[in-house]
């Protein structure tokens, strides 16, 4: 299965970006093979808008079934809710220890965006 991880380096070993639509790079990852496809996200970091929806059409593009990440907006949810991308939020650790803890059952999916200021 593809999935994306927002990465704020381009390899396995890089930390997890919690920012969705404005991480630096998004990984496409091979669960079963760990072979990766880095995605520079540098065009969505400063856009003014739509940062989320842009990221998630990319993602989507590329075949991924499920977003990786540690936060995750309103917008950009409904784009991937659209696309079938269930999303985890609060990822952490390096993109290949997120993976992992997919591999082994341990993330559990949003049914909302989550809301920063929000309990």
């Amino acid at each position: 299965m593809k999935i994306a991880v927002t990465s704020k380096g381009k390899d396995l070993d890089s930390e997890v970006d919690p920012r969705f639509g404005r991480a630096a790079y998004i990984l496409i990852v091979d669960t079963d093979s760990f072979e990766f496809e880095a995605l520079d996200n540098s065009e969505n970091v400063n856009a003014f808008k739509g940062a989320g929806i842009q990221a998630a059409t990319m993602i989507s593009d590329k075949g991924a079934e499920v977003l990786l990440t540690g936060f995750c907006g309103p917008n950009a949810f409904k784009a991937l809710n659209a696309a079938n991308i269930k999303v985890a939020n609060d990822a952490a650790g390096t993109v290949k220890d997120a993976v992992n803890a997919f591999n082994g059952g341990k993330v559990s999916f949003a049914d909302a965006a989550n809301v920063e200021g929000h309990w």
